[in-house]
């Protein structure tokens, strides 16, 4: 059941999602990060991790932990990494090959990545609000799994949904996922009975007029 309701997530651009939730009233676009890798459009639940970080020294390598947060996120699932907007690495090539033997979904992070080559080459879903040379290691420590995190504004939670494609990401609130679906559905069928009418001679206005658009 939730793979097809992902699966219907996952048919609707990012651009009718924000739509959606600006009708019910949630704030759920991601702001400031872009994608880096991969290609075509997502849609997976969310696991969350955060980090802190500090300069070269603050922590021991060990503390990086990139190969934990790994370690708690199922196959089809995003990993969504809060390290509060920090240019340094938590993420390169190493871990995103990692990333695709685990069947990650895509891999979202409020903080750095490198080794983008690498990860290109993965085929990995990647968006970073920075890509920067510079290590985690020793700068990096995780702080936890599973709570709530803070990714381009967004608060989000483990079992968010999350959509992401070329032109943003957005993140939809577990609770409210089947509403934001079904508005999100009937816009999408709008804009396509609108494309329709464009196609068939009748202008803009015409076409959103036609269609009840306004």
């Amino acid at each position: 059941m939730e793979e097809t309701l992902l699966e219907r997530c996952g048919r609707i651009g990012t651009s009718t999602w924000s739509d959606a939730l600006d009708d019910l009233g949630i704030d759920g676009v991601v702001r400031g990060i872009q994608q880096r890798t991969g290609q075509g459009r997502f849609a997976a639940f969310a696991v969350t991790a955060r980090g802190a970080t500090g300069p070269f020294g603050t922590y021991t390598i060990g503390d990086f932990a990139v190969a934990q947060m790994l370690g708690a996120v199922d196959g089809g699932e995003v990993l969504m990494v809060d390290m509060g907007g920090a240019e340094v690495s938590t993420f390169g090539g190493m871990a995103a090959l990692a990333a695709t033997t685990r069947r990650l979904a895509a891999v979202v992070i409020d903080g750095g990545c490198r080794d983008i080559e690498d990860i290109r080459s993965t085929g990995l879903w990647l968006a970073s609000r920075a890509v920067t040379p510079t290590s985690g290691k020793r700068r990096v420590r995780l702080h936890s799994i599973g709570d709530p995190a803070i990714v381009g504004g967004i608060t989000v939670h483990s079992g968010d949904a999350v959509i992401g494609d070329a032109t943003g990401i957005v993140v939809v609130p577990r609770a409210a996922i089947h509403d934001a679906l079904s508005r999100a559905e009937a816009l999408h069928a709008l804009d396509g009975k609108i494309e329709t009418a464009i196609k068939d001679g009748k202008t803009l206005d015409e076409a959103v007029k036609l269609t009840g658009y306004v």
